[in-house]
């Protein structure tokens, strides 16, 4: 069980260590990357209640309903809220989350606490060969989840006027990735198999996309409040009032 169980944590371990590569303009503190994929896996607890809850009406469908129900409902909705949830009321206010690529940094961090849990009762059941089939499609999955999830809220972060809109988007966008992930898996269509794995490549597409566009996105962000900050100096340097040169007493010699 050693083997299998180093096996479904070494993906999620890579995926974290690349993550923080990635973030090129300032390191997020290693305590709340900590923090981050700790609650990611307590979360685990009240999505499997949600869960248990919302797959009650699925004893009375069949086929395509049945599938599209735990797909999207069941297991998209249930895990992408709490996700989502454990974002928004620990660490949206954080004042560590203070340039656009934080987003996507902590949305991994906290999809993949969750992942690692997941991926670990996978792996205990169905041994090796389930450890390494989900190494390379549903641990990246639920990073590339994260994605999504992350670069919305980025987006919200820096842009007020859009707000709401990307706030919707950061939640309802990894949902529909989610589902239809997973709707390919339960649904069991004709050739389910080559639309799996090419609806994982699309995904590790628009994933390593959408990291390149925040990255450059939070480049400038930081650069303009730089800028900003520089200019406010200057102006407060400009608006002192001039230095008087007084004449020199020589006559009093030193003051004791």
């Amino acid at each position: 069980m050693t083997t299998p169980l180093l096996i479904s944590i070494a993906p999620v371990l890579m995926i974290l260590l690349y993550i923080y590569y990635r973030d090129k303009h300032e390191k997020e503190p290693i305590k709340m990357l900590i923090l981050s994929v700790l609650f990611g896996a307590l979360a685990v607890i009240p999505i499997l209640i949600l869960e248990i809850i919302l797959s009650i009406p699925a004893a009375w469908m069949a086929g395509y309903m049945k599938a599209g129900w735990e797909a999207f409902v069941v297991a998209a909705f249930s895990e992408e809220l709490f996700k989502f949830l454990v974002i928004m009321i620990f660490i949206w206010r954080s004042k560590h989350f203070n340039e656009p690529f934080d987003g996507i940094v902590y949305a991994v961090y906290v999809s993949l606490g969750f992942a690692l849990v997941e991926n670990i009762l996978y792996v205990i059941e169905g041994g090796a060969t389930v450890a390494l089939l989900r190494a390379i499609t549903a641990v990246p999955a639920h990073a590339i989840f994260g994605i999504g999830m992350g670069y919305y809220l980025g987006l919200a972060k820096y842009q007020p006027a859009k707000r709401s809109r990307y706030i919707s988007m950061a939640l309802l966008f990894p949902i529909l990735l989610h589902g239809v992930y997973d709707f390919i898996l339960m649904s069991e269509m004709p050739f389910y198999i080559i639309l799996f794995f090419a609806f994982v490549i699309g995904l590790y597409i628009f994933a390593f996309r959408h990291l390149k566009k925040m990255s450059v996105y939070s480049g400038k962000i930081l650069s303009e409040e730089t800028e900003n900050s520089s200019a406010s100096l200057i102006d407060e340097v400009t608006d002192m009032p001039p230095v008087e040169n007084k004449p020199v007493d020589n006559t009093r010699g030193f003051d004791l």
